[in-house]
């Protein structure tokens, strides 16, 4: 792959896996309807790829029939800020399926692919833009990592049987990016059906492919309890207060540090679309 990918956004495409049922975050609906600041994590997800600038395809895996998200999708398409084509398709009964389902539906033409998480729904535009500038230049994978701060333990029937050397760990984020044909021929292989992968990064590796890292942002966390949908909403008010204020009364946002920690939760969630 040529660096020209990353010049020119048309040649990559990004795919919003939005087809999760959210049962971890208990609100009963899929979770890229959760309102969150009174908006769904989806156009919150896709706010923030349309603001990185580094696609010119966005297609959006939904869970099958789901109305709420077809319209939110739909809106996000016919608004003029949204420069990118932004299309639906039904999701798998995996996330693997609903990523194949993705790439099935991206145009021909795209050269690089962002998979993203959409319950990873403030990611700074700054992760997507890392991403995509690697696999322009001409990484095969790529994804957005934070140092691990805990001490992590290796556990089997309740007893402890190793301690990792946590220098050499690192937290997992999205958007993973990719080699359009590198993504394709992994899922089209063996492996893309071990129920033990667990994302595409996963699967370039089991493909043999090396995958190079990126800084990530502590932004980037993935929306799945109730508390990180506190920590979201606690960051997006610090954003409004931030826009209101000005430069010369701002309020303290959530370090993007590199801790790998979640910021501090400030807000209560909000209510849920029916």
């Amino acid at each position: 792959m040529s660096e020209k990918n990353a010049q020119h956004p048309a040649r990559t495409g990004v795919i919003v896996v939005a087809a999760g049922s959210g049962q971890r975050l208990g609100h009963g609906i899929p979770k890229a309807r959760v309102l969150c600041a009174g908006r769904t994590l989806l156009e919150h997800a896709l706010e923030s790829v349309v603001a990185s600038g580094v696609a010119g395809a966005v297609v959006v895996v939904l869970p099958a029939g789901d109305p709420v998200l077809s319209a939110v999708v739909a809106e996000a398409a016919l608004r003029s800020v949204y420069p990118s084509s932004i299309t639906a398709v039904p999701g798998g009964a995996t996330r693997a399926a609903s990523v194949r389902a993705g790439l099935a539906a991206l145009p021909p033409t795209v050269g690089v692919v962002l998979v993203h998480d959409a319950a990873r729904a403030i990611t700074p535009p700054g992760v997507f833009q890392r991403v995509a500038a690697l696999v322009g230049a001409g990484a095969s994978a790529v994804i957005p990592v934070l140092p691990v701060v805990d001490t992590i333990k290796v556990v089997e029937d309740g007893i402890v049987t190793a301690t990792p050397d946590r220098a050499l760990l690192r937290a997992v984020q999205t958007p993973q990016g990719f080699d359009a044909d590198a993504l394709r021929a992994a899922h089209a292989g063996d492996a893309a059906g071990d129920a033990a992968i667990t994302d595409d990064a996963m699967l370039m590796e089991a493909s043999g492919v090396p995958v190079r890292v990126v800084e990530g942002d502590a932004l980037a966390f993935k929306v799945t309890t109730p508390f990180d949908l506190v920590v979201a909403e606690a960051v997006l008010a610090a954003r409004v207060a931030n826009d209101a204020a000005g430069p010369a009364g701002s309020v303290d946002l959530p370090a993007p540090a590199r801790t790998g920690t979640t910021p501090t939760p400030t807000s209560r969630s909000s209510r849920v679309p029916q």
